[in-house]
């Protein structure tokens, strides 16, 4: 390792000392990449180590916290996207030097952008006067990233200049989109939508991950506080079971997670719980089936345990929205096309013109190709009509317009002002008995001491 010439012997040992060191072994488990991570503690560094493995799309079937006074180890058995070992030499040395470095990695680039964060209350084609209004005032959409959830709409679009390609630093144009876009935000009955424009080199300070802005984003507009107004019966059964257990003569907080497993289901969680300023100082996750299983023994940053029952309770929301957030159900479509003037807003404006509604969407571009992902239901949360699929594709292009998968839509319950109580005795039995079970191997592994 080459050292800057600036670095002195003392922090070139420090820098020795706190260095993650990662061992990645794909002979220790028959069904995945075991991936060891060991270094100091500070905060929010098991986010960086799950982030890097889900920005590639990987999936963690299991994994082991621990953290021992200023240490932690983190163990993740991880697969590739089709359930396999990960084998590419290129993405194991990825993860390798990602993991072992100490200086902070970055999983998107941002420079010569443009940041446009929207928040607030969402309605059908809203995304499409979004995008045609950035198209109208000659901005060019980079990048997106669209969550709904419970009447909520957080975006993040990535913009430049269309004509010149550079970000867009004229602050008297800045001031115009931020109007343009603030008065379409807030042409419904609650008026309380938020636009924000971030140029660099402020941009690169403010947003290093999308998916975790769009997280804080939502958590400030509380949408884990919002009442959905569909008061039906739910299709299924996968709404998530989260519980706060107290666990007094450790000073700790256990977090309990029971859900249906889907990819960047730790991220969602781990993200919330540190944007909360929680300390993870252990936990657990578990994969059976279609089902994940998570506990965590969380601390405030203090030392402090949760101490009041709203605070546990609000935890349980908090978490409960994280998951939920990504969640969307609707119908997958890819659209993978050349990029070229006002695309976004021609897509998302036929989906209107079909009764769709976006309930989620990634937007990327690359070279001069576009690739967008849009989960669509109709207008009243329920599966797409197959007619009106069928009616886009022949507009857009059916080589270009991919149905990917499909899924049943949620049709979400009325949450009535007991939603958020504890789960059934028998649910907390199995909880309580998860929490002994680790806390035996803790005592197991030395740990803690045993009670």
């Amino acid at each position: 390792m080459e050292w800057p010439a600036y670095l002195d012997e003392y922090e070139k040992l420090v820098i020795r000392m706190n260095t993650p060191r990662v061992v990645i072994d794909n002979a220790a488990c028959p069904t995945a990449t075991v991936v060891k991570v060991d270094s100091g503690r500070k905060h929010g560094v098991l986010l960086e180590a799950v982030q890097v493995l889900t920005d590639l799309n990987l999936s963690i079937k299991k994994g082991y916290i621990s953290s021992d006074g200023r240490w932690f180890m983190y163990v993740f058995h991880v697969t590739d996207q089709y359930g396999c070992k990960l084998t590419d030499d290129n993405v194991l040395s990825y993860i390798e030097q990602s993991l072992g470095t100490w200086k902070p990695t970055r999983s998107q680039s941002f420079e010569g952008l443009t940041a446009v964060e929207l928040t607030g209350s969402d309605r059908p084609g809203l995304l499409s006067e979004v995008f045609a209004v950035l198209a109208d005032l000659e901005c060019s959409v980079v990048d997106a990233r669209v969550w709904t959830h419970k009447g909520r709409i957080a975006c993040v679009v990535f913009i430049k200049d269309e004509s010149s390609g550079f970000q867009i630093e004229d602050a008297t144009r800045i001031e115009v989109i931020e109007c343009r876009l603030s008065h379409l935000l807030n042409l419904g009955e609650q008026n309380d939508g938020r636009v924000s424009i971030i140029s660099m080199p402020a941009l690169e300070g403010s947003i290093s991950h999308a998916d975790r802005r769009l997280h804080q984003m939502m958590f400030e507009d509380f949408d884990f506080n919002c009442v959905d107004d569909t008061e039906a019966i739910a299709m299924d059964t996968d709404v998530p079971c989260v519980s706060v257990q107290d666990w007094a003569e450790r000073g700790y907080s256990i977090v309990t997670v029971q859900c249906k497993d889907r990819r960047k289901l730790l991220f969602d969680v781990v993200c919330t719980l540190t944007d909360m300023d929680f300390v993870l100082s252990h936990g657990t996750l578990n994969t059976e089936g279609d089902q994940a299983h998570e506990e965590f023994y969380i601390r405030h940053m203090d030392g402090s345990p949760i101490s009041s029952e709203a605070e546990r309770q609000r935890v349980v929301r908090c978490v409960q929205a994280a998951i939920e957030r990504r969640g969307s159900e609707g119908l997958r479509l890819e659209l993978c096309t050349l990029d070229r003037s006002g695309l976004l807003s021609e897509v998302t404006r036929t989906f209107r013109e079909n009764g769709l509604l976006v309930t989620r969407a990634e937007v990327s571009t690359k070279d001069d190709m576009a690739c967008n992902v849009f989960y669509v239901t109709d207008m009243t949360g329920l599966p797409a009509d197959p007619r009106s699929i069928e009616s886009i594709q022949k507009r857009i292009g059916e080589s270009c317009l991919i149905i990917k998968e499909e899924k049943t839509p949620r049709v979400l319950r009325k949450v009535a002002s007991d939603s958020f109580e504890e789960p059934n005795n028998g649910v907390a039995a199995g909880l309580l008995n998860l929490g002994s079970f680790f806390k035996r191997n803790l005592s197991s592994l030395g740990l803690i001491k045993s009670s």
